[in-house]
């Protein structure tokens, strides 16, 4: 079976949940930035959590289907529609052979998962198919996909139509958003105050916003203090001598303007991170729009760990909800 793209919608790539393993020679993990999505779009399909799926940005591609297949849509809310006519997100739908998946304008959120049962079964770069421009790995010969693609699925059964994840178990940025951060090993290098104001402030997501990372704009400058500059760092405050950044990190360019690096950032670089936002919330990121105002809130690890365990709770109730 393949799915037949007729329309790509805005920046639709194949996403799984990454390549691990390759950050210390500069290949980012990539994958769904929001990754319970993925999971439980999978999950309602009948596949391994970590098949192949489509992340869709915005805009909602169109595909139609030579065989009948098991699809659902989660993440971002966006009207799904088989042949014109609605159906729900969250929810498992069977498609017919010939039928077309369309969709309507985004509601909220930012990203949205198609999975389809079988999974796409395109060939894997360094194990994994999540598409990674800047390196051509995975996706359509390393990019994202375009009109006239034929993407290959996996064999798989039909499964029960209007299996559904429940609300209370969606989980979804707020506005305000609140992102949890754990400061780090540069923290030291911001004054008192400016710490302060970086948690007082509510910050904005800026146009610049994408894979490989959200920019914040909209609170108050950082002051660094004062240092002799180290050999190789230069002069301005925010530069270190090159260090490694994790998943999440928080650079801030010149002290201006907090920069989340995600699933394609660049694994080292000059600019001093202040700390990162906690693996719980990361799937949080990429369902911001533009313009949404987010406050950072500064966590201790305890708090960090007990997030990572609701996180993996909640995933645990998607499991028995859908059997």
């Amino acid at each position: 079976m393949t799915l037949k793209i007729v329309k790509s919608g805005l920046a639709t790539t194949i996403q799984d949940l990454g390549r691990p393993g390759y950050f210390h020679l500069g290949i980012p993990e990539g994958g769904a930035m929001d990754r319970l999505a993925l999971r439980a779009a999978n999950m309602l399909v009948g596949n391994p959590e970590d098949a192949a799926g489509l992340e869709a940005v915005f805009m909602g591609p169109e595909i139609e289907f030579t065989r009948d297949a098991s699809i659902a849509v989660t993440g971002a809310e966006i009207p799904v529609m088989i042949d014109g006519a609605p159906r729900e997100t969250w929810t498992s739908i069977t498609v017919k052979a010939g039928q077309v998946l369309s969709f309507g304008f985004l509601q909220a959120g930012a990203r949205a998962y198609i999975a389809v049962s079988g999974g796409i079964a395109t060939e894997p770069d360094l194990g994994s198919r999540s598409t990674y421009p800047i390196g051509a790995l995975g996706g359509v010969d390393g990019r994202a996909v375009q009109p006239g693609d034929d993407l290959p699925v996996g064999d798989a059964p039909l499964v029960a139509e209007g299996r559904s994840v429940p609300v209370a178990l969606r989980r979804g940025p707020g506005n305000p958003a609140e992102l949890r951060v754990l400061t780090g090993l540069y923290w030291y290098r911001l004054t008192e105050d400016a710490g302060r104001r970086f948690f007082e402030d509510t910050w904005t997501v800026a146009a610049e916003a994408d894979r490989m990372g959200y920019r914040f704009k909209g609170g108050r400058p950082l002051d660094f203090v004062d240092r002799e500059p180290p050999f190789g760092a230069g002069a301005d405050p925010s530069n270190i001598v090159d260090g490694c950044y994790s998943y999440g990190s928080i650079q801030v360019p010149g002290g201006t303007e907090p920069i989340v690096l995600h699933r394609d950032a660049v694994s080292g670089g000059g600019y001093f991170t202040l700390g990162a936002v906690i693996s719980a919330d990361m799937d949080l990121i990429g369902q911001l729009q533009p313009n949404t105002q987010v406050n950072f809130v500064n966590v201790d690890m305890e708090t960090a760990l007990a997030a990572r365990a609701e996180r993996k709770a909640t995933l645990n109730k998607i499991r028995q909800e859908l059997g």
